[in-house]
């Protein structure tokens, strides 16, 4: 093995506990703005990934659009939005979601693990290293038409969102004195009530 190859591979092993970190950082957050920071840094992980596996369009995508734009209207919907902590404790501590949420990813994973092992893996093919902006636009014609669309429609979703949770999400402003009426009820409740 050579030095080069060692440190590709001491690479991937980084991005690989950069994903597994990050994920762990976004189930055990107890606030919502570092569970958005903890997913930002796995989707980073899984850049660097593609980044490994010699998939540039793939890696830049995935920084442009799941780190750049997903994460920033996540941010801006917990800025913007209300969730009673009480209500949030009460729906994450039910066993039956607990019940539904162990049982998918368990079987999640071993679904991925079945595909894993019953695929024919086979050597990939030379690549091609042309970045030039002219090869990267045939690229986005021809070969890439149907991924570059998809991250179209999933930009349009996010801006979409965003708009969405700018108005308050059921076509109030967000200074609607009327929306904040959730708020004097919880704190009415434990004997925070203003003046």
């Amino acid at each position: 093995m050579t030095f080069y190859q060692s440190i590709a591979e001491g690479l991937l092993f980084a991005f690989i506990i950069l994903v597994i970190l990050g994920s762990l950082i976004t189930i055990r957050a107890k606030m919502l703005m570092q569970t958005v920071l903890g997913l930002a840094v796995a989707l980073l992980g899984v850049a660097g990934i593609y980044f490994y596996l010699g998939s540039m369009f793939l890696t830049l995508m995935q920084i442009l659009i799941y780190v750049g734009a997903i994460c920033i209207v996540l941010v801006f919907g917990i800025m913007v939005g209300y969730t009673p902590t009480e209500v949030a404790e009460k729906a994450i501590k039910d066993w039956r979601n607990k019940f539904l949420a162990v049982s998918s990813a368990v079987t999640a994973f071993f679904l991925v693990l079945a595909c894993i092992f019953k695929t024919d893996w086979i050597p990939a093919a030379a690549e091609d290293r042309n970045f030039s902006a002219a090869h990267l636009g045939k690229e986005f014609l021809y070969t890439y038409c149907l991924a570059f669309e998809l991250i179209s429609v999933i930009l349009l979703i996010a801006i979409i969102g965003a708009i969405i949770l700018a108005r308050g999400g059921t076509g109030k402003t967000a200074f609607d004195p009327s929306a904040n009426r959730g708020v004097a009820a919880v704190q009415e409740e434990k004997g925070e009530a203003s003046t």
